[in-house]
């Protein structure tokens, strides 16, 4: 296992320049610059995280564009994500954007969703999962995720918890951006810390897919 000294800024680079010329010829040309500034990085950073959290799937920088309308053939972020619960758990990605963090839920299908949100309604969880999400609020976190427009079939729409219960996905989310401790070994320190901030978060949500 290497030790994690940061992302080199030529990580940061490689994405600025890759929003430009999605290209494989690009990629063929940069791919060491993948390699060793993107990749080894990340695989360091979450092999260090793993005795706590979990081992980490870092993701295929190669897009699935067989449906999509934007045919480029490359994510321009690297992620990483240490799943708790089906489609829960941490994350943290590199991209042009610089670092972020974050965690929580960011899909759920059907039975999934409808899991939570009984916790959402029912009084005492629901309470508990507000006062995380404040106390998430308070320490900078955005609180994000997919939202209904619309009241969630069931439910109606004067619930005490009716903006919880119309989200479909639900995240704390903190960005570093172009901090200089992205680039030093602090950034392993920083993200351990968030994570943990995050883990009632991540565990309210698994415990109601348990």
């Amino acid at each position: 296992m290497s030790s994690f000294h940061g992302f080199p800024v030529a990580a940061l680079d490689f994405y600025d320049d890759l929003e430009v010329d999605n290209t494989k010829s690009f990629w063929e040309a940069h791919k060491a610059t993948y390699d060793n500034d993107v990749k080894a990085p990340m695989v360091a950073l979450t092999d260090a995280l793993a005795q706590e959290f979990g081992d980490a799937k870092v993701f295929r920088p190669y897009r699935d564009v067989r449906f999509a309308k934007d045919k480029t053939p490359y994510k321009t972020h690297q992620g990483a994500f240490v799943g708790a619960a089906p489609s829960t758990g941490w994350y943290v990605e590199v991209s042009a954007a610089g670092v972020r963090v974050g965690g929580g839920t960011y899909h759920a299908s059907g039975p999934e969703l409808a899991a939570i949100r009984e916790g959402m309604a029912e009084e005492k969880s629901g309470k508990v999962l507000q006062r995380i999400l404040r106390d998430l609020d308070r320490g900078g976190f955005e609180i994000a995720g997919d939202r209904l427009k619309t009241t969630p079939r069931g439910y109606d729409k004067d619930h005490p918890r009716i903006d919880l219960l119309r989200h479909k996905s639900l995240l704390g989310m903190r960005s570093y951006g172009f901090e200089p401790f992205v680039h030093t070994p602090e950034l392993l320190d920083r993200v351990r810390h968030d994570w943990r901030r995050l883990r009632p978060l991540v565990s309210w949500m698994a415990e109601q897919l348990a």
